[in-house]
C-alpha cells in the first residue's frame, strides 16, 4: 500500500497550477457547514454580495440544511438546521415524541478581514451564534490561491479544537478570561453565549487545500480538527485528514463527496445562485408607433416599457408626465425609460414627473402652480382593471419536532381587482400538489401569553383540503397632504388572521427615513382556511420608524414598538439590505415584556428573512429559530414604506 504524505500532496500540487482563482464564483464552494470553505474547514473566500444557497449535508452522525447568503461582500450570514442521528430529542423516554433523532439549529456568521494581494485573505468567523453549543466553534483563517491551487490555514476554537497538537490560545496572553471556556451547552438554545467565544485553554491548527482538476472537478484535501470528544458523539478519528471531491453540474448546482477522518463518507448537495453574474438590466423595448403626434409616441413608449401615463401637461420650457406603475423595482430603471422614452417621441423640453403607485404620492417634481401654468395635453380615463397570475411556490416548515424536515409544493393564485386607482381588492388562493404535513400532531411547549402563532400546525395539517384562501383583503390609499399617506384595509389579512386597520405613514422622498404608525383589530381565523374564526382577538398597534442608510455600510433600518398580536409590548429592531434587482436580506430581533423564562427556549424571537424574484418569487421566506407566540406581528400583503421606498435610490 503506497502512503500518501498529505503535505507532500499540497506542496506538489503548485507544481501544476497555471491559473489563479481566488474568491472565484465557480471554484469555491459551501462546506458541510454551509460556509464557503473545504469539507468541514472554513476557509477565507466569499461571495460576491447578493448571492445565496442552499447546503444539503447528509454524513455521520448528523443530517443538516443550510441556508447561507451574502448581504455585503464582506459578510456570509447563514442559519442552518440539523438531525442528529441516534440522539434521542429528550430524555423521557416515555413521552412519544422524545423517542426520535435530536434536533438542532443555529446561526453562522463569517467576516472579511482583507481580500488576497500580496498577502494573504484574512477572515474570522463564528459557528452556532445563538444555538445549544452542539457546532460552538469560532476561526481566524487566511488563504492564498497561486494557479489552480487554494491554500487555507487557520486557528480554530471550540469543536474545531480537536486536535492532539493544540497550542496555547493567544488570546490568553491579552486577557486571563479568555482562557477558560464555558462547559456543555446553554439550557436555552438561541441564546447569544459571548464569554465562550474565542475562549479556550488552547486552539488547534487546521489547514487545508484545494486542487481545480478542471472546469468541473475540485479536489479537496484538509486537515480535520473537529473535536470528536463533544456533544456530537462522533467515532475517534482514524485520520487526521479529510478527502473530498466537488462535481460541479451547472453554475448553480454541486455535488460534494468526502472521505471524513477516515471513518465514513458523507454526500453534499448545494444550489448556489450569484445574481451579481447573471442579472440583467432592463432593456429598454423601442415602439412600433409612429405617429406624428410625438406625446402620443411618448405614452405609447412608456406603456410599452411598464409605466402607465396619467397626465401629461407642457408648460413653455418643461413638460410633465404623472405616472403610475407597478412593474419596475426601483426609480432608476424608471427615469432611464423616461429618458429613452422622451428621446426616441423628439421631444427635447425637460422633463418633470410625478408618480404614484396605488394612488400614493410617491414622488412630485412639480405642484399645484406649474399645472395651474400649464396646457393638459392627455390625461386617462380612470376605469377598474384586473389583474391576475398563478405559479408554483414551496413552503417549508423546519423545526417541527415530529420530523426532519416538512414541506409543501402549493399552486398560488393571486388577483387583484382595482375598483378606482386608489381601491383594490386582493385574493390569495393556494391549492397543495404535495405535502407531508399530515402527521403533525405534538403540540407546542410554550403559549404565553396567548396562542397567536404557535398553533400553525392546525393550519397546516388542513393544507390538503382543496382550495384554501390565504388573504381576501380590500385596501384603500390616499395621500390627503403633501407627504401624508394613509392605507385603510379590511378583510382576510393573512393565512391566521382576519381584521381591519389602518396605516399612516410621513414620508418624503428626498429624505432617507419615515415615521408612522399602524392600528389593527386582528381575529384568529379558524383552521380550516375559509371565512371562519376563533374566539380569540386583539388590537395590535405599533409606532413605526424606517432609516435608509447611504453611507459606508448600505442598510434599511426599521424599528418599531408597540402591543403585539398575543398582548405582549415591547420593540422589534430590523436590519435588511435591497438590491436594484429587487433581492433582500435581512434579520430582525424583538424584545418584549414577556421573561425570559416565560418565552422558554430562545429567549427572545429572532430570525431572518430573504426574498429572491426568481421562479415568481419562489424563494420567499422569514425564518425563526422557533414559532412561538410573544412579539407576533400581522404578516401584511403591503406597507406604505415598503411602497413608496422603492422611489428613493438604492443604497
Amino acid at each position: 500500500m503506497v502512503n500518501i504524505n498529505p503535505r507532500k500532496l499540497i506542496l506538489s500540487s503548485l507544481l501544476l497550477s497555471t491559473y489563479v482563482f481566488p474568491d472565484s464564483f465557480q471554484y469555491n464552494n459551501y462546506n458541510n457547514h454551509g460556509s464557503v470553505g473545504l469539507i468541514n474547514i472554513p476557509t477565507a473566500r466569499f461571495y460576491n454580495e447578493t448571492a445565496h444557497g442552499v447546503t444539503f449535508y447528509n454524513g455521520t452522525p448528523d443530517q443538516k440544511i443550510t441556508l447561507t447568503s451574502n448581504p455585503y461582500n464582506w459578510l456570509e450570514a447563514s442559519f442552518f438546521y440539523t438531525n442528529i442521528k441516534g440522539k434521542l430529542y429528550c430524555d423521557n423516554i416515555t413521552v412519544e415524541f422524545c423517542l426520535q433523532d435530536y434536533k438542532d439549529k443555529g446561526f453562522n456568521i463569517k467576516f472579511r478581514i482583507k481580500e488576497q494581494g500580496i498577502l494573504p485573505a484574512i477572515a474570522i468567523g463564528v459557528n452556532d451564534l445563538a444555538g445549544t453549543g452542539f457546532y460552538s466553534s469560532e476561526y481566524i483563517v487566511s488563504s492564498y490561491g497561486e494557479g489552480n491551487i487554494d491554500m487555507h490555514i487557520g486557528l480554530g476554537w471550540g469543536t474545531l479544537n480537536g486536535s492532539e497538537n493544540a497550542i496555547n490560545n493567544p488570546l490568553g496572553y491579552l486577557n486571563d478570561s479568555f482562557k477558560s471556556r464555558p462547559g456543555g451547552f446553554e439550557d436555552r438554545g438561541g441564546a447569544f453565549q459571548p464569554s465562550r467565544y474565542f475562549s479556550g485553554e488552547k486552539v488547534s491548527t487546521f489547514y487545508g487545500a484545494s486542487y481545480a482538476f478542471n472546469e468541473n472537478t475540485l479536489i479537496k484535501i484538509e486537515k480535520d480538527t473537529t473535536k470528536t470528544d463533544g456533544q456530537m458523539n462522533y467515532e475517534n478519528p482514524n485520520s487526521d485528514y479529510s478527502f473530498g471531491i466537488d462535481y460541479t453540474v451547472n453554475k448553480n448546482f454541486v455535488v460534494g463527496f468526502s472521505y471524513e477522518r477516515g471513518n465514513y463518507t458523507s454526500l453534499r448537495f448545494v444550489y448556489k445562485n450569484n445574481p451579481k453574474n447573471t442579472y440583467t438590466k432592463y432593456e429598454y423595448r423601442s415602439s412600433e408607433n409612429n405617429s406624428n403626434d410625438k406625446y402620443e409616441n411618448l405614452i405609447t413608449n412608456l406603456e410599452q416599457n411598464g409605466i402607465g401615463v396619467n397626465k401629461v401637461i407642457e408648460a413653455a420650457n418643461s413638460v410633465g408626465l404623472e405616472l403610475t406603475q407597478f412593474t419596475h423595482p426601483n426609480l432608476q430603471i424608471m427615469e432611464e425609460i423616461i429618458y429613452k422614452a422622451s428621446r426616441d417621441a423628439g421631444i427635447k423640453k425637460d422633463i418633470k414627473k410625478n408618480i404614484k403607485i396605488v394612488d400614493l404620492d410617491a414622488l412630485n417634481e412639480f405642484d399645484n402652480e406649474f399645472e395651474n401654468n400649464s396646457n393638459l395635453i392627455y390625461e386617462r380615463q380612470k376605469k377598474s382593471q384586473f389583474n391576475s397570475s398563478t405559479g408554483i411556490k414551496f413552503r417549508p416548515f423546519i423545526a417541527s419536532r415530529e420530523e426532519f424536515f416538512k414541506g409543501a409544493l402549493l399552486l398560488e393564485n393571486d388577483t387583484e381587482y382595482a375598483f378606482l386607482d386608489n381601491l383594490t381588492f386582493n385574493l390569495n388562493l393556494k391549492y397543495s400538489l404535495a405535502d407531508n404535513f399530515d402527521d403533525l400532531r405534538f403540540p407546542p411547549y410554550d403559549t404565553y401569553p396567548a396562542q397567536v402563532r404557535s398553533d400553525v400546525k392546525q393550519y397546516l395539517k388542513n393544507m390538503d383540503k382543496g382550495v384554501l384562501i390565504g388573504r381576501a383583503q380590500l385596501d384603500y390609499f390616499i395621500t390627503p397632504f403633501k407627504n401624508h399617506h394613509l392605507m385603510i384595509s379590511s378583510g382576510i389579512l393573512e393565512d391566521m388572521f382576519s381584521g381591519y386597520g389602518l396605516e399612516y405613514l410621513y414620508f418624503k422622498n428626498d429624505t432617507n427615513y419615515s415615521i408612522g404608525f399602524e392600528v389593527f383589530n386582528a381575529k384568529k381565523r379558524d383552521y380550516n382556511w375559509g371565512f371562519g374564526t376563533l374566539d380569540y382577538q386583539n388590537t395590535t398597534a405599533h409606532i413605526n420608524f424606517n432609516y435608509r442608510n447611504y453611507g459606508l455600510i448600505p442598510f434599511d433600518m426599521k424599528l418599531s414598538y408597540g402591543e403585539y398580536l398575543a398582548g405582549d409590548t415591547g420593540a422589534t429592531i430590523e436590519f435588511s439590505r435591497t438590491y436594484d434587482n429587487g433581492m433582500n436580506f435581512g434579520v430582525f430581533a424583538s424584545n418584549t415584556d414577556v421573561t425570559t423564562e416565560q418565552f422558554g427556549e430562545g429567549s427572545f424571537d429572532k430570525g431572518l428573512f430573504f426574498n429572491i424574484p426568481i421562479y415568481g418569487n419562489l424563494i420567499n421566506y422569514a425564518w425563526r429559530p422557533l414559532t412561538k407566540d410573544p412579539a407576533a406581528k400581522l404578516v401584511r400583503r403591503n406597507t406604505l414604506n415598503g411602497l413608496l421606498v422603492k422611489f428613493r435610490p438604492i443604497n
